[in-house]
């Protein structure tokens, strides 16, 4: 006569229970990449959360001849617990009832979990006033509206230089490009 083996109901709990804290380790990690699986438990990321920014960047925009220019729209999770941020944010610069631009990205990005303090930056493209086929769609703004993706809720945040100075965003066309959101260094 064989014996069978079979683990007991406490071992085959304990599996369990390590199999479910590995996936939670893997959605907190401080990983700069995007996060492997969404735990249902985190929270998406909402506007009033987050620590908005909005800074030009320093570069071709100042060349003759350049035909684009870069800034960066930072979120740092100032909440009290993490949270996921699952998609592009919602921009929209505007000059006042008239014209107004609008951030756009392509594809699906990846969820990003965002411990407390940790933040997400999201790369802009744009093409300046007075560059050449620029066009007459311009706006002229020191502040834009953004929103965390799926929130309704608005923040207003200002226009900044790479040196954290007032500045004024001078854009023209009817979007802005935006790069797939990216975790980046705690507190940017």
């Amino acid at each position: 006569m064989s014996a069978t083996i079979r683990p007991a109901g406490a071992l085959a709990a304990l599996t369990a229970a390590l199999a479910a804290l590995t996936a939670a380790f893997a959605l907190t990690a401080c990983d700069t990449g995007p996060a492997a699986a969404p735990d249902a438990a985190v929270p998406p990321c909402r506007t009033a959360s987050l620590t908005w920014r909005l800074s030009l960047l320093d570069g071709d925009a100042g060349r003759p001849g350049a035909d684009r220019a870069d800034a960066r729209l930072t979120a740092v999770n100032r909440g009290p617990g993490a949270c996921l941020f699952t998609g592009y944010p919602s921009l929209e610069i505007h000059n006042g009832k008239a014209e107004s631009i609008v951030g756009t990205g392509s594809g699906h990005p990846a969820p990003l979990a965002l411990p407390g303090e940790a933040a997400v930056t999201v790369g802009l493209r744009y093409t300046p006033r007075g560059t050449e086929g620029a066009g007459t769609w311009c706006v002229r703004q020191h502040q834009a509206v953004v929103r965390a993706p799926h929130d309704t809720r608005a923040a207003v945040v200002p226009v900044e230089d790479a040196h954290g100075k007032a500045a004024v965003l001078d854009a023209c066309g009817e979007t802005i490009a935006m790069a797939a959101p990216r975790r980046a260094a705690n507190g940017s």
